[in-house]
């Protein structure tokens, strides 16, 4: 990216590069920071960890109705930065805009998908977290610093995609007294029936969406009280499409083979695109800028 703007590149499009890499570039190309600058490039890569998600440090995937509230949430501001030659950088949002930026939000972007604060792992430097701090500048406007970095890794990660298999996947609903029950029994005869019908799968997940679908049995006697509307849904891994077709039409035969009452039954099949991460040498990657002139 450095190497595009130097060239005076008025747009540049990557590949696949690290997130906060789109910000860094060009904190590297206006200041003229060197490559093995470590504790700048460590600054300038925790400017854009923070910037990365553009709406999340301005209350977006922060919000949490009485306990962390955000203000006009659906004009949302996107973020930005005011960065000196020493990376450090005062961050904002579009004035006027929705939502906010204090220590708050800071301090949550900054973890975001972070494992080990004092080790984030970029192509460009080792980025270190565990001395950064945030303090409110005015409404809106929080300083961030602290931040370091030491050498970046030898490895460069790669996420490659291959095809695993198909999903199948039925849901129907069931409203009104007795709705939990009605779903648990249409949960029952579906997996017996796709064993009586000697469907093929690798793997098969029923649950019982606003009852179990995301905590599963953790809630035990915790759960609040009988709902009221209840969906079911059953899907399951195939290696073949034709047996995953099957799993959603056994689901939506509960219309009128299952319990009464059941609606909005919907079924589909998805081909499984999986990701596998893999280190790769960093000499094994040949970066090359292209430049075309699209006058």
């Amino acid at each position: 990216i450095v190497e595009a703007l130097r060239a005076d590149a008025d747009v540049v499009i990557t590949g696949r590069v690290a997130d906060p890499s789109l910000f860094l570039a060009p904190q590297l190309f206006e200041f003229g920071w060197a490559a093995d600058d470590w504790t700048r490039l460590g600054r300038g890569t925790l400017i854009g960890h923070l910037l990365e998600c553009a709406g999340q440090i301005t209350g977006g995937y922060f919000a949490d109705p009485g306990v962390k509230e955000v203000p006009n949430l659906a004009r949302l501001g996107f973020p930005l930065a005011e960065v000196d030659a020493e990376g450090r950088a005062v961050i904002s949002k579009v004035a006027g805009s929705g939502g906010r930026i204090d220590t708050a939000t800071c301090t949550e972007q900054m973890m975001y998908e972070v494992h080990d604060p004092a080790a984030y792992l970029t192509p460009d430097v080792t980025a270190d977290f565990s001395g950064v701090s945030f303090h409110p500048v005015a409404t809106n406007e929080v300083r961030a610093e602290g931040a370091d970095g030491r050498a970046r890794p030898e490895t460069l990660k790669v996420s490659v995609g291959y095809l695993d298999g198909w999903i199948g996947e039925g849901q129907i609903s069931y409203g009104g007294p007795g709705a939990l029950a009605r779903a648990q029994l249409g949960r029952d005869v579906v997996l017996e029936r796709l064993q009586l019908t000697g469907v093929v799968f690798e793997d098969v997940r029923a649950e019982l969406i606003g009852v179990d679908a995301l905590h599963g049995a953790a809630l035990g006697s915790r759960a609040a009280a009988e709902p009221w509307e209840v969906r079911l849904r059953v899907a399951a891994r195939c290696a073949d499409k034709a047996e995953a077709v099957r799993i959603g039409n056994e689901v939506e035969t509960l219309y009128t083979n299952g319990p009464y009452g059941g609606g909005g039954a919907t079924k589909g099949v998805r081909q499984v695109v999986a990701v596998a991460s893999l280190l790769l040498p960093r000499d094994a990657v040949k970066a090359q800028v292209h430049l075309e002139d699209a006058s």
